[in-house]
């Protein structure tokens, strides 16, 4: 039997230039453009962004600060390597966790990746993706215009502006 769910991705975002990318939560689409375009409904309506990006969520290697006792690197002499995005948990609120982005790390594996951010940052946790599966806007100056700069004018109102929406013709039990 055929699943009815698309695919889940985690969605990055870098508010500024100058911020660190932070994971801010996840998506549900058919493939990475369209996660994209998702995302930016989802999480760059009202406040501004320089950049977005995704990667599915199941690319993510997690730890938690218990797994990183028993963390062990695979290096294996004369292994390829690739670049991986590392984040360290930073802070959640309700059911929502974020991770700033520590740094881009050549590595043959997650684990390793994640040995090389402990030697840069603390954090309780740690997500490592391959950089090959991250899709993301580019940071030029037009694609910032036209991805984010519509965000930037609209009007934002607390749901009470909006006043009580009620269903006619329902007698009040």
């Amino acid at each position: 039997m055929w699943g009815t769910e698309w695919p889940r991705f985690e969605v990055i975002k870098q508010d500024t230039q100058a911020s660190p990318p932070q994971m801010v939560g996840s998506v549900h689409a058919a493939d990475p453009e369209h996660a994209l375009l998702v995302a930016r409904h989802v999480f760059v309506r009202r406040p501004s962004a320089y950049a977005l990006f995704v990667a599915p969520a199941e690319a993510f290697f997690h730890v938690s600060q218990e797994g990183l006792k028993d963390l062990k690197p695979s290096r294996r002499e004369g292994g390829s390597e690739e670049p991986y995005w590392v984040f360290a948990k930073r802070s959640h609120r309700r059911s929502m966790v974020y991770g700033d982005l520590v740094g881009r790390f050549l590595a043959q594996g997650p684990e390793d990746a994640v040995a090389q951010a402990l030697l840069q940052a603390q954090g309780v946790a740690f997500w490592a993706v391959p950089e090959r599966l991250v899709v993301g806007t580019e940071p030029t100056e037009e694609v910032v215009e036209s991805w984010f700069a519509p965000a930037k004018e609209k009007t934002y109102r607390l749901q009470s502006y909006y006043g009580l929406i009620t269903a006619k013709g329902v007698e009040n039990a």
